[in-house]
């Protein structure tokens, strides 16, 4: 509590209150009560998950700049003893619009139309609580297998929950992957685009939050958000009208799904790790052409 009053004094807001709200499994968050208005505030061990708050907040401001569905502005980031927080604005839940799902699917893919200048990012960010390895590419299948795939699978080895013939798999999945992925420009990507990380603002439309902000191949985002029940069907339509994914796409988001699994995997490891075991085997031994 003390911590909270030390931020409180840090931030710059007149805070008249505050309540403690749901803010996700690894962050403490606030509604901070000011005569402004309403704050959104996130609170975290400094040194456990150093920079993890700035590189949200560069995320967001990236995502509003080249997107047009609601992101939180950023208010202000910092730390202050042994914690970091993030202020953002508070987004007021609504009912959404009948064209949420329309407008949700046509807003992404025209994030996703919008230049880039390569795969990867200038900086390491998170995903969850897991450090998200950021390295520029020219090329998606070496972005995705030395930045994303690999690292992980190491992590998983190294604990002993994969043998060498999981390795060897793994190995062998990366080597296919230029017959997994069409050949795209980089595209800007949320990053963990699932269901718990968007609302149906007062506006009646989608806003987005909580990013692992990248540029990679955009079926990484589609495979997010079919992971933990998928969205509506309409998001989907609208999204291929607007920006028509390439054929076969339906087919490889259990490949684009291999790294969100193999997060959970490391983070909480069980099923998780059976399941990016058999999705190994099954594209090491049999590559979609």
């Amino acid at each position: 509590m003390e911590a909270l009053k030390d931020i409180i004094n840090d931030c710059g807001l007149n805070v008249q209150r505050y309540d403690r709200v749901h803010g996700g499994d690894i962050n403490d968050a606030y509604c901070l009560f000011t005569p402004e208005g309403k704050y959104f505030l996130k609170v975290n061990e400094k040194d456990k998950y150093p920079l993890m708050f700035q590189r949200e907040a560069e995320g967001l401001d990236l995502l509003r700049e080249h997107c047009m569905l609601i992101i939180p502005q950023v208010e202000k980031f910092g730390s202050i003893a042994n914690k970091q927080y993030l202020i953002l604005e508070w987004l007021e839940k609504g009912t959404s619009l009948s064209d949420m799902w329309e407008t949700f699917g046509e807003r992404l893919a025209m994030m996703h139309k919008r230049p880039q200048p390569g795969f990867g990012s200038n900086d390491d960010n998170y995903i969850g609580s897991l450090k998200q390895i950021n390295g520029w590419q020219n090329e998606w299948p070496s972005f995705y297998a030395q930045c994303r795939i690999m690292p992980l699978v190491k992590i998983l080895f190294d604990e002993g929950s994969y043998t060498s013939k999981d390795l060897n798999a793994a190995q062998s999945f990366c080597n296919e992957l230029t017959n997994f992925f069409p050949v795209e420009p980089p595209a800007l990507l949320h990053g963990d685009l699932w269901a718990g990380n968007y609302m149906i603002h007062s506006s009646g439309q989608v806003a987005i939050f909580d990013p692992a902000v990248y540029r990679g191949h955009r079926e990484m985002d589609i495979g997010m958000t079919r992971l933990f029940g998928g969205f509506d069907k309409r998001f989907y339509d609208a999204y291929n009208e607007a920006y028509p994914l390439a054929k076969g796409w339906e087919k490889r988001i259990v490949v684009t799904q291999l790294y969100p699994l193999l997060v959970h995997a490391v983070l909480f490891g069980g099923h998780y790790v059976s399941n990016t075991k058999e999705i190994l085997m099954q594209f090491s031994r049999s590559p979609q052409k």
